[in-house]
Formats: structure tokens, C-alpha cells, sequence
């Protein structure tokens, strides 16, 4: 890898109108995180020293996730959308300001490795000014193409509506992304004329013209996958189960058991810990981690969630945001946690709604027990302390605590602090009349029998 300084601009102009979407095509996400974000992440990981971004007028969405993404990128408009090189272009300001290599990459193609576009700048080591990535794809109509010489470099790129018959059975086809070490690269760039069948600035012809000036052009080899441009819905279908067919594959690299990988689901920022068991069905949004031992089973839903060391999940559990599962806690069927933390060893096995609150170390919470957390205006926060036993049925009316060992009686609504190792009971009494069942199912009987008779 070279020690020059890196600038990586990334074109996000497109409108991206196959995507039928009111979104711009570059903030539909794959593995829970715009594709922008993936593009922007991976020039970072690639050892950008400085990120550009050129989008075209309006899009003030894309810019927020630029700036989200990558607080200090430097952001361009294009005027016109007259194709990529005229896009490129539009960045002259950081080209022309910055000393050292230049990558430009498509913020459209979201697979693109790390390793891949420091393979591409490496490949400026060996004697290039400009490296260009190609694949080798199955099908490749449609697809520019890259035409070698005689010494394996590339002397043009040919687009495929303006490729020659024999151009079009040439396999090794144009990924997108380019590196240069061209001292005045917007210079290179201006001279990009538009004599082509869609009458723009094709970025590909700035390959044409660097050989014209004795320039030596390299090609490197990607998958095709990260070669895989979205541009369609079923596109972004096709690189999200390339995207989760790649995260399973590291998850279980890593020393987690996933049962039936295939019905896992995982975001870019899931971490999941060793000797873990994923059952079937388990959906991971953005923001969950899953430390060693953990076990989650079958149908569950977590998003912005921890579940800790040994701590057992499932089936049909929900987390939301700010769920902490403490070490070795039971979290059983049809129970949601949001916005609270569960501590160690604490159990809620059955059918409950745990929302802003804390359970104590060892806590109990029975079947059908409500943190009552909503007032309608307010949030309040339920604490129910260590060793606590919530019976079955309980709603505890926030802001309330619960004292360390205190029980709270099956059916009770809770609105007053309850002291440690305390009972806490509130139900009406129970009445029982005498033979009540009997008479009525009499009365009944002759109201029924008489009815039919008139009929």
C-alpha cells in the first residue's frame, strides 16, 4: 500500500429512477445502513485520508447521511447530470487542492471490499498512474469493456452501446472505481469530450486519454459481487442476500453456532460473540451485540440491544432500543424489552412488557406482567430491585420502585413504592355465593326451552 496521500471521491449524483422510490437511491440500505454509508466506510477503511462526495442539486437527505456518516467529507454539486466523468469533475476544488493518489469510487455499489481498493492503489506501486477495476462477469451485456494491449494494460474502455461486435465478446468488464497518481488530474478530466451514443462525459474515456499522454493504465481484477451495481429493486434484494450470505459466513468463522443460517438476519454493526446459538428466524437490526454464550432461540426480533454473557433469549422475544440483558437472564416468549436493563441471573419467562425500567440481580417477573411506562405525555421508570418476585399479572404504574426482595401479589396494580422484602397486595376481595352456577344454568335452561316452544 502506498504512503501517499489518499483522497477518495465518491459520485452519488445518480437519480436512480428504476428504484420507483421518492428516496434517493443511494439511502436505500442494505444490512441496516445506507449504501452511501457502506461506500463512504469502506474508502475509510481503505485508508482515505480525505473523503469527497459530489451529489447533484436538492439532495439534502444524501448530504445529512454524507455528513452523519463521515463528519468531515467534503461535499459537491453536480450541475448537470451529464454522466460520471462530469461528475468526477465536479470536485475539482479537492482535486486540485490535493497532493498525492485519487480514487474515484460509485456510491452504488455497496459490496465493494476494503481490501479490494487497497489493492487498487497498490496496483499504482508497479510502475501505473492509473489503475482501473475490471471483473469478469458471466453476462457481460451492458457492461463497458476493458481493452488490453499486447503487455496486458488497458488502453481504453469501451462502453457496451458503443463497443464493436468483436469489443462485446471481450469478458473482463469495467467495475467502476479507478486510482490515479496523475499530478493534474482535473486537468485529465476537462479534456473528456462526449462523442459517444449517449452524448456524455464518460469517466471511462479518461483512460483513452491518460494512455495518449503515455500514461501506463493497469488493470485489477475484483469479484463479481463486489462488482454488483444497484440500480433496481430486485438489485438491492440481490446485494442484501449477497451482504447476509457474507455476514453469517464471518459470524460462524468466528465461533458462533447459527442452526439454520439461511432464516438469520444481521446488520453491518451486529456482533456476535463466541459459542453463541442462533436459532432459526432470528432477526438483528442496527446496534445489537451478543456476548459469548449467549443463546437466542427461534423467532426473535432485536434492534439497538445487548444481550450479555450466558444470558438466554427466546423463543418470540422482542428487544427495542436499550435493552441490556445482564449475564446469565432469562428472557422467555412473547416478552419486549425496550429502554431497560434486565440484570444478572433476573428472569421473565412469560408474556410481559418491560419498558424504561431496571430488574434487579436474581428478580423474578411472572406471566403478564406490565411496566406501565406512559402517561400519555411522559415516560416513567419502573425499578424493581434485587431478588423481587412481580406476580403473575401484576401492572406497575411508573415512576414506582420495588424494593430489593419485596413480592408483589398475582393480579396487583402497583402505583406506590413498595419497601424491601415487603408484600405488596392490591385486589379486590374475592366473594363466593352458594349454588349461584347451578341456578343460573337452571333459569337459563327454561328461558331456552320456552323459546323454542313459541317458535
Amino acid at each position: 500500500m502506498t504512503n501517499n496521500p489518499l483522497l477518495i471521491v465518491v459520485l452519488a449524483a445518480g437519480k436512480g429512477e428504476r428504484m420507483r422510490s421518492a428516496v434517493p437511491k443511494v439511502l436505500h440500505r442494505i444490512g441496516g445502513r445506507s449504501m452511501l454509508a457502506h461506500a463512504l466506510a469502506c474508502g475509510r477503511a481503505a485508508g482515505a485520508d480525505k473523503l469527497a462526495l459530489v451529489i447533484a442539486p436538492g439532495m439534502a437527505a444524501v448530504r445529512a447521511e454524507a455528513e452523519k456518516a463521515a463528519p468531515r467529507i467534503e461535499i459537491f454539486e453536480q450541475a448537470d447530470q451529464a454522466g460520471t466523468g462530469d461528475a468526477a469533475l465536479a470536485a475539482r476544488p479537492a482535486l486540485e487542492r490535493h497532493r498525492g493518489d485519487v480514487v474515484v469510487l460509485f456510491a452504488d455499489t455497496p459490496l465493494m471490499r476494503p481490501a479490494t481498493l487497497r489493492r487498487l492503489v497498490g496496483a499504482l506501486e508497479s510502475g501505473a498512474q492509473v489503475a482501473v477495476l475490471g471483473f469478469e462477469p458471466d453476462d457481460a451485456t451492458g457492461y463497458g469493456r476493458l481493452i488490453l494491449d499486447g503487455d496486458g494494460r488497458v488502453s481504453t474502455i469501451r462502453e457496451h452501446r458503443d463497443a464493436s461486435e468483436g469489443e462485446r465478446k471481450i469478458g473482463l468488464c469495467n467495475a467502476g472505481a479507478m486510482a490515479f497518481r496523475v499530478p493534474d488530474l482535473a486537468r485529465l478530466l476537462a479534456r473528456i469530450g462526449k462523442a459517444n451514443a449517449k452524448g456524455e462525459y464518460y469517466l471511462t474515456d479518461a483512460v483513452a486519454i491518460a494512455c495518449s499522454d503515455g500514461l501506463a493504465v493497469l488493470p485489477v481484477v475484483c469479484s463479481v459481487e463486489e462488482a454488483m451495481g444497484v440500480n433496481s429493486r430486485e438489485q438491492l434484494a440481490e446485494a442484501e442476500a449477497v451482504f447476509q450470505q457474507r455476514a453469517r459466513r464471518k459470524a460462524m468463522e468466528q465461533g458462533a453456532t447459527l442452526v439454520a443460517p439461511e432464516t438469520v438476519w444481521l446488520s453491518f454493526d451486529t456482533v456476535i460473540g463466541r459459542d453463541v446459538t442462533i436459532e432459526p428466524n432470528v432477526f438483528l437490526g442496527p446496534g445489537v451485540t451478543i456476548e459469548d454464550g449467549a443463546e437466542i432461540l427461534a423467532n426473535c426480533h432485536m434492534v439497538g440491544a445487548r444481550v450479555r454473557k450466558g444470558a438466554r433469549v427466546g423463543p418470540f422475544a422482542r428487544f427495542r432500543p436499550g435493552a441490556d440483558i445482564g449475564d446469565g437472564a432469562h428472557i422467555g416468549n412473547f416478552v419486549e424489552v425496550k429502554n431497560a436493563t434486565v440484570e444478572t441471573n433476573a428472569k421473565a419467562n412469560h408474556l410481559s412488557y418491560i419498558g424504561d425500567g431496571r430488574v434487579g440481580e436474581g428478580a423474578n417477573i411472572g406471566a403478564g406482567t406490565i411496566f406501565c411506562n406512559y402517561d400519555g405525555f411522559n415516560k416513567g421508570f419502573t425499578d424493581i430491585g434485587k431478588g423481587a418476585f412481580i406476580g403473575s399479572n401484576s401492572s406497575l404504574v411508573a415512576p414506582v420502585k420495588v424494593g430489593d426482595g419485596a413480592y408483589i401479589g398475582s393480579g396487583s396494580v402497583i402505583s406506590k413504592d413498595v419497601a424491601p422484602d415487603a408484600l405488596a397486595l392490591e385486589r379486590s376481595s374475592q366473594e363466593e355465593r352458594p349454588g349461584w352456577a347451578a341456578k343460573f344454568r337452571a333459569r337459563m335452561g327454561r328461558r331456552r326451552k320456552i323459546g323454542s316452544e313459541g317458535s
